[in-house]
């Protein structure tokens, strides 16, 4: 049977939407190739083609690519149970007269096969019926075989430091959440209280781009790569189903993301529209500059949009008597640098130009690359929908599958990569829950600083003015 494809392989965008396939392809049981790459095949002889027997092992590229994208069709458990059923009726593990012999040649397949899913999608394993499939095939597998107990024992230890590990996380989120919503709180009704600014913090912006890669490391380590696919299934079940996930979230670590981004965002704005004198914000806007351009060469384009974004919403860019006493020359070189125009083409070249760096690195330094993620959403998103999961036959485009499993994979790459820089936690502490202003809040400390400059800002001034007033 042809080997399944490496992601080295290319296809071209074009491709998915056509049948290039034709007389061409072969049929290997349900499965079809085209030039020796798995290019679709029905749901169930896709599942077979995931279990090992005595003499095939799935290559790690197919194992990969099925468990991310088989959720799209099926809910992990589900698979989990199939996989169970065809490990022991094929391979007759109910049987008590089992051959031993043949057990032994079986078992370290599965159980390499289990070791890889556990490994890679950890957090399939937080539904109880995932282990209970888990235990009960692990337990037919080791009866009587003391070396198999003990690889089982090593890969349930793993697993549940991994989910213990997630859980204390989760709760760290909630915790520091919790935190900043206080402070905000202290600051609306106490604000000659509460003086502190970044730069009473930290002044050095290389420090803060260090602290910052810090958060930005941590948030991406505990994404899973199944996030991405469950992210969509929430918005858009395949073929109007019903919805795989919705009994509970199923993409929480990359919404935290997604909202850490955010906060850096108006937390850049913040501290921007706070000071009362303009010269003190003109300082505050050049220090974020140089944090940013800091950011970008260590690698940490999330964190330098963020920053980007902060300064150009609108309570800030309006504020043009202190952007007058800005050098901005470094600023335009960076918004350059991040220009959306030609589906930004200068930040894909610049995140190509790090990826390389990270794979020929010969520090931890330099293997650091954070993608700009709200991109990388958008750009898994697109390849989802613009692309069908279903051929018209009714079997699984895999194709599309290998491209997004590539997407996803050069991410997981990504994540596993160590913070090289010390912690500094009284740093930390305030970028995770200093007080950031929302929306309004904003537009009333811009309008505080440089008064409003035509009829619609003046009544936007008064309005909030009147809402404030009505609170107190």
């Amino acid at each position: 049977m042809p080997q399944t494809p490496p992601f080295t392989g290319t296809f071209g965008s074009s491709s998915y939407n056509k049948n290039l396939y034709q007389a061409k392809e072969e049929d290997y049981g349900g499965l079809y190739y085209h030039e020796n790459n798995l290019v679709s095949g029905s749901l169930e002889a896709l599942i077979q083609h995931l279990v090992p027997t005595v003499t095939y092992y799935p290559d790690r590229t197919y194992i990969f690519t099925f468990l991310l994208s088989s959720r799209l069709f099926i809910h992990p458990y589900e698979l989990m149970s199939k996989v169970c059923h065809l490990c022991v009726e094929h391979q007759k593990l109910s049987d008590p007269q089992a051959d031993k012999g043949r057990i032994r040649k079986i078992a370290p397949k599965i159980l390499q096969l289990l070791t890889e899913w556990t490994e890679t999608f950890p957090y399939d394993f937080r539904d109880e019926r995932m282990m209970r499939s888990l235990k009960d095939l692990t337990r037919r597998l080791t009866t009587g075989d003391e070396v198999y107990r003990k690889t089982v024992q090593q890969m349930m230890q793993a697993l549940i430091r991994k989910l213990t590990t997630l859980s204390q996380y989760e709760e760290g989120l909630v915790k520091i959440s919790a935190s900043a919503a206080d402070r905000l709180t202290v600051l609306k009704t106490k604000p000659q209280s509460i003086q502190k600014d970044i730069l009473s913090i930290c002044s050095d912006p290389f420090t803060l781009a260090q602290q910052l890669t810090h958060i930005e490391l941590e948030r991406l380590s505990y994404i899973g790569p199944e996030e991405f696919v469950q992210a969509f299934i929430q918005k858009d079940p395949l073929d109007n189903d019903k919805n795989c996930f919705s009994d509970h979230k199923k993409a929480s670590n990359l919404e935290a993301y997604v909202e850490w981004f955010n906060r850096l965002s108006y937390l850049v704005a913040t501290e921007i529209c706070m000071p009362l004198k303009k010269k003190q914000r003109a300082r505050v806007i050049e220090f974020f500059i140089d944090v940013a351009r800091e950011c970008f060469n260590i690698g940490n384009f999330n964190s330098l949009m963020a920053i980007i974004s902060g300064m150009n919403l609108s309570p800030v860019s309006r504020l043009k008597k202190t952007w007058a006493k800005v050098k901005t020359a470094k600023f335009d070189i960076l918004e350059h640098q991040m220009d959306p125009s030609s589906n930004f083409y200068n930040y894909r070249t610049a995140l190509r130009g790090a990826t390389q760096r990270s794979i020929t690195a010969h520090s931890s330094r330099e293997k650091i690359v954070i993608p700009f993620f709200s991109l990388l959403i958008k750009d898994i998103y697109f390849l989802n929908e613009g692309c069908v999961s279903r051929l018209p036959n009714g079997h699984v485009n895999f194709e599309k599958f290998w491209e997004l499993a590539k997407q996803v994979r050069e991410f997981m790459t990504w994540k596993k990569v160590e913070c090289p820089f010390e912690r500094d936690r009284k740093i930390l502490q305030y970028l995770l829950t200093a007080p950031v202003f929302n929306e309004d809040a904003l537009y009333l400390a811009s309008y505080e600083s440089e008064s409003p400059e035509n009829n619609m800002e003046k009544d936007r001034w008064k309005s909030l003015r009147s809402t404030i007033l009505s609170r107190s």
